[in-house]
């Protein structure tokens, strides 16, 4: 970018997690496992709700959509960090970093409106059962699906415009793992005090409109099959109860950061663990280990492939014989 020498800044120093070689190591083979796991687990989810029929429902049709995303979400800064800790100069260039930026606020921004979507999802197949098939139709599902995109780029393409213009010439250190849009904006080379209200104005109406939204349909949810039975009372809780973890700790993170007045604090780094790593770690466990539907599923997939593989390894004389 020309701005990067407009701005006499062409890189930025990332400071990490820890300074100690010892725990860098640590983290190196505990982020490498992590990372493994989220692809592994999320892209598993994706090709069970894609292959197994039983699954073409609007419900896994979302989670699905919420794997890859997940994928992406920890696909943005997670390898760059696991590649700083055996790296003894952990910089990132500016166009590197605008780039980390746009993608952080992109998947966020698209994953609470998913949220709300499946929560939606949820809200109908419980409060209006029989027209379920009918609201949620695959038609609603891409246009829901659509609109957490639409909204992830409106909503990072609004916040990069805010501080791609920033003059940098001072200071380029980032006290974080990855370009952190309130630590950047701190080493502008003026008073970005209006740069930063806009900024938390910004967050603020996605991230709490969201979370309320989420909220108020759990509790209508709640209502609703309050007055139905103890027992649907206690699988509504159940299956809410795992939303919920989620939306906590992907919701929590993201407003003390990105809401709160805007003054960074060193915990603002191990919060943001939370929405890039574990959240996406999460998800696979709770939307699925909790899932019959699920696990029946993957079982199947499983067995298929091992049935598969002990196939391919007869030989050819004895196969030909089996049939």
């Amino acid at each position: 970018m020309d701005k990067a020498n407009l701005s006499g800044v062409s890189e930025f120093v990332l400071l990490g997690l820890s300074s100690s070689q010892e725990l860098q190591l640590f983290f190196f083979a505990f982020f490498s496992v992590l990372y493994v796991v989220i692809v592994l687990g999320n892209l598993l989810i994706i090709l069970t709700v894609t292959s197994d029929t039983s699954l073409h429902s609007p419900m896994y049709f979302l989670l699905g959509k919420l794997s890859f995303v997940d994928i992406c979400q920890a696909s943005f800064a997670i390898p760059k960090m696991i590649a700083d800790f055996l790296s003894e100069h952990k910089t990132i260039s500016f166009s590197g970093c605008i780039a980390q930026i746009f993608f952080i606020h992109l998947f966020t921004g698209g994953e609470m409106v998913l949220l709300v979507s499946m929560a939606y999802d949820r809200y109908v197949a419980i409060c209006k059962p029989l027209h379920y098939l009918v609201i949620m139709s695959r038609r609603t599902c891409t246009v829901l699906v659509v609109i957490s995109w639409t909204v992830g780029l409106v909503h990072t393409l609004s916040q990069l415009s805010f501080t791609v213009n920033l003059p940098f010439c001072g200071p380029n250190v980032v006290d974080s793992f990855f370009c952190d849009l309130p630590r950047v904006t701190k080493l502008a080379c003026l008073d970005s005090y209006i740069i930063e209200i806009l900024i938390v104005v910004n967050s603020g109406i996605l991230s709490l409109s969201t979370f309320s939204v989420l909220v108020s349909s759990y509790v209508i949810i709640l209502v609703t099959v309050w007055f139905k039975s103890s027992a649907a009372m206690a699988k509504a809780f159940s299956t809410l109860a795992a939303h919920i973890t989620v939306v906590i700790l992907f919701f929590g993170p993201c407003i003390f950061i990105y809401v709160w007045p805007f003054t960074t604090y060193p915990v603002d780094k191990v919060l943001a663990i939370f929405y890039t790593i574990f959240t996406p770690i999460l998800n696979p466990i709770i939307y699925t280990l909790r899932n019959r539907d699920m696990k029946a599923a993957m079982r199947k997939i499983v067995a298929h492939y091992l049935r598969s593989k002990k196939v391919s390894e007869i030989p050819l004389v004895a196969r030909n014989s089996l049939y």
